[in-house]
């Protein structure tokens, strides 16, 4: 086990926000959806012991240790650690007989995998381009780059980075590419710059963020996870609304942390859609943000946007 000492480096987003919405009591079942490095699930851990259950999973082997230990150390409890996407999660706590009283899908990164040069997703440092989040399968982003044609290049970054210069940038990828193979995070950057030409000194941020993030969401295939994730919310939800085996239970609590538009649009089409079936009690219209306070300590927080809802019928 990792020693308590070395649980750090991490802060969990809106954490007293989580807290509250999800309202943990001892012996309750809680499933962190995106374990990361724990913080959410191991200060949720501590009001569920001595009896209660949490299940983790993350694509990320490394975090998931982490995360598991995390929970272990600080709760006592001893999670569920599954390996795999939140794609899976009914399947998974069908197959253990599961039902969770509490959800939580973290959309963001932790800080180590954008901090790690390996993972080849900022362009801080030079490394290989990699950006995958399970580095033991899937294309690389400088695969994607090589096998893309300029139109599905463009629109994967506009899309996903909602980048204005899209179509520049798609275009100056395939003219370096037809040189030499784009494998670094520093050649990426390189070209995004002299693609947005002199627009790059006026830019608020650096040019090539949009476009990494772009790239990281369609390596991973962020949404498409999001969109399973949200199916089985939804097919639950409706099966414990109506009293049927399921894998979340009547007055389940829901939270969801989204960190780009695209996010937080599907989550809120969702909650909206089954809030006016009466499936879902929605915590409120606007989603959570964090606290000046959070945010002088915790910059990275700046976009998360926290929506809650509670399964069950109208109070």
């Amino acid at each position: 086990m990792i020693p308590p000492a070395d649980f750090s480096g991490h802060m969990p987003v809106l954490l007293r926000e989580v807290l509250e919405s999800l309202q943990p009591i001892s012996g309750a079942t809680f499933v962190d959806c995106t374990a990361g490095r724990g913080g959410h699930a191991a200060a949720i851990a501590k009001q569920l012991a001595p009896d209660g259950r949490v299940v983790l999973f993350d694509i990320d082997r490394v975090n998931l240790a982490f995360s598991a230990a995390r929970v272990e150390a600080e709760s006592g409890i001893t999670p569920i650690a599954v390996h795999g996407s939140f794609s899976a999660v009914g399947r998974e706590l069908d197959a253990r007989g599961l039902r969770a009283d509490m959800i939580l899908a973290d959309l963001g990164f932790a800080s180590n995998q954008m901090d790690d040069p390996e993972r080849g997703m900022s362009f801080t440092h030079d490394a290989p381009l990699d950006m995958r989040l399970d580095r033991t399968v899937g294309q690389t982003a400088a695969q994607f780059l090589e096998r893309l044609s300029e139109r599905e290049l463009a629109d994967i970054i506009f899309q996903f980075g909602e980048e204005p210069y899209s179509r520049r940038i798609a275009s100056k990828i395939v003219e370096i590419r037809a040189q030499t193979p784009i494998k670094s995070t520093s050649q990426l950057a390189d070209l995004v710059r002299e693609a947005y030409g002199s627009r790059a000194r006026t830019s608020r941020m650096h040019p090539a963020t949009r476009t990494f993030m772009a790239l990281r969401i369609a390596v991973n295939d962020e949404l498409g996870a999001l969109r399973a994730f949200l199916e089985q919310l939804a097919f639950a939800a409706i099966r414990a609304h109506e009293s049927s085996p399921t894998w979340m239970n009547l007055g389940a609590r829901v939270a969801v942390i989204g960190f780009h538009s695209l996010e937080d649009r599907m989550v809120k089409r969702l909650f909206v859609e089954l809030s006016q079936r009466s499936i879902l009690r929605v915590g409120r219209k606007q989603p959570m943000v964090a606290s000046e306070a959070e945010l002088a300590e915790n910059p990275r927080a700046r976009s998360a946007k926290l929506r809650t809802a509670t399964v069950g019928r109208p109070e």
